[in-house]
């Protein structure tokens, strides 16, 4: 009995010390979140479809409640920041309808093997107009000059001009989306534009259906929005232009993806097939050669890059249009400007459904990329990544100059999804790289980020904006976004 009661006190004395040292631990004082020199009680964002929360290629509810303003929106309201309307979709199935046609396609979702579409009809009505105005100004598919642009909502008058998505919330048909913004007296702005200015041409392939914007256009449509969005007195955080090429968009399809049999490998090689066509521009270059045209270093070097030769097995590489070779049709009209791709070609991810079909259904010699040529909408050829490269630096330039300017918070966009497709990039206990499906920075379009790819950039928006405005707002968890959508949302 005696040991007992020992025991029993030994365990008193204790709990009366780790009381006692609980009493007297220090605790952590709580910070006081401020909002420095800014001010946001009346949030505005300006751009485009990755202002919008587009994801997974549509625009739908779930994805805009995920979009970096929303984000950035729910952080200043610890300090401050006011509401934060967006103009939801009526669904979140994708797509939208204007007068009964779907104008865009449902979104992705991933079924285990891949993006698969989601099936089912929009409810959304482009014809229907919203009441009020959005605090969410990001306009699917909009450059850098359409934010200025008065009619940009008015599909009737305008039709080649206007936006679906900007019709749904214009103010009136002739407005423009500055000034629906600028109605608004903003204190705060974020501005992400321009992307587009370069995302249209390569999306196309560079095939000239949506031309670069040229850098006049580019430099004083971007300086007006940053005087008008600035004029009031409002501050704001922009960032510039990644590089698009090196998106999952351009970067998943293999230029190589042709498997072949022994006996179509070989027929291909034939007189019947490419062969003709090698030995026609092998006679055509050694005429230039002996003409004095062309050296025989460039001709040999030319020559090698438009022979087209096929193996049996994986690995084979897709033919091509490439409108940059020498133009051999004044010597000989069948020797159409063709070769195989190599790994500096970038093919675009929709070309992953189009090689391999046939040109004319059951006829196996007309299978696309193999006996008939990729267009040039499928494929950027390393000619049109430089004129991307060169776009994208001055119209980067262009943002630099602005923001040093203004003293505007700013977002390196460019560098931190530079990261993202070398190394990738640490977010709390995830790394997000640039692969398609399973990297988790891009969406199933790859070409817009994730919900927690916009999570990842509202954090580098976050921090830019307590360096310049001396704020301290807190850092949003990667746990809290996903990078996959259910099918099920409803």
């Amino acid at each position: 009995m005696n040991i007992q009661y020992k025991w029993l006190l030994i365990l008193l004395v204790f709990g009366f010390i780790a009381c006692e040292s609980d009493d007297d631990s220090t605790t952590t004082e709580e910070v006081v979140l401020t909002a420095g020199t800014a001010d946001f009680s009346n949030y505005v964002a300006l751009g485009n479809s990755l202002t919008a929360g587009f994801t997974d290629g549509a625009l739908f509810i779930a994805g805009q409640e995920n979009s970096m303003p929303n984000i950035l929106s729910q952080q200043f309201g610890l300090v401050g920041g006011g509401t934060f309307s967006q103009p939801l979709m009526s669904d979140n199935v994708g797509g939208a309808l204007l007068g009964g046609n779907q104008i865009l396609a449902p979104r992705f979702f991933f079924n285990g093997a891949g993006p698969a579409v989601l099936p089912g009809t929009p409810t959304t009505e482009i014809s229907s107009i919203l009441s009020g105005s959005f605090n969410n100004m990001g306009i699917p598919g909009a450059k850098s000059f359409h934010l200025l642009a008065n009619g940009y909502g008015n599909i009737a008058g305008l039709p080649t001009l206007a936006n679906p998505y900007y019709v749904r919330i214009a103010s009136s048909p002739n407005a423009s989306v500055i000034e629906d913004a600028m109605a608004q007296s903003p204190t705060f702005f974020s501005l992400w534009i321009g992307n587009n200015d370069v995302l249209g041409y390569a999306l196309t392939g560079g095939d000239g259906t949506d031309p670069i914007t040229d850098t006049a256009t580019f430099s004083q449509a971007y300086n007006a929005l940053i005087a008008t969005l600035t004029s009031g007195g409002a501050k704001g955080v922009i960032a510039n232009i990644p590089d698009v090429t090196s998106i999952p968009h351009f970067t998943t399809v293999p230029h190589n993806p042709v498997p072949l049999d022994a006996a179509t490998a070989a027929f291909l090689n034939s007189a019947s097939a490419y062969g003709a066509y090698n030995a026609g521009i092998a006679q055509a270059f050694a005429g230039l050669v002996m003409a004095g045209a062309i050296s025989q270093e460039d001709a040999d070097a030319e020559l090698a890059r438009r022979t087209i030769t096929f193996s049996e097995g994986e690995g084979n590489a897709v033919v091509i249009l490439d409108e940059d070779l020498t133009d051999l049709t004044g010597l000989n009209p069948a020797l159409i400007n063709i070769r195989q791709a190599t790994s500096e070609d970038l093919l675009v991810l929709t070309a992953a459904s189009f090689i391999g079909t046939e040109a004319v259904p059951g006829n196996p010699q007309t299978v696309n990329g193999v006996a008939i040529p990729l267009a040039d909408k499928w494929v950027l050829t390393p000619e049109e990544q430089a004129e991307i490269a060169t776009a994208t630096t001055a119209f980067n330039a262009t943002i630099a100059a602005a923001r040093d300017q203004a003293g505007l918070a700013f977002v390196d966009a460019n560098a931190l999804l530079e990261q993202v497709a070398s190394n990738g990039v640490t977010f709390d206990e995830f790394l997000l790289q640039e692969d398609l499906v399973f990297g988790g920075a891009f969406s199933l379009d790859g070409v817009h980020p994730t919900a927690r790819g916009y999570a990842l950039l509202a954090n580098e928006a976050l921090k830019a904006i307590n360096m310049t405005y001396e704020s301290n707002l807190p850092m949003v968890k990667a746990a809290d976004y996903p990078t996959f959508y259910s099918p099920t949302l409803q």
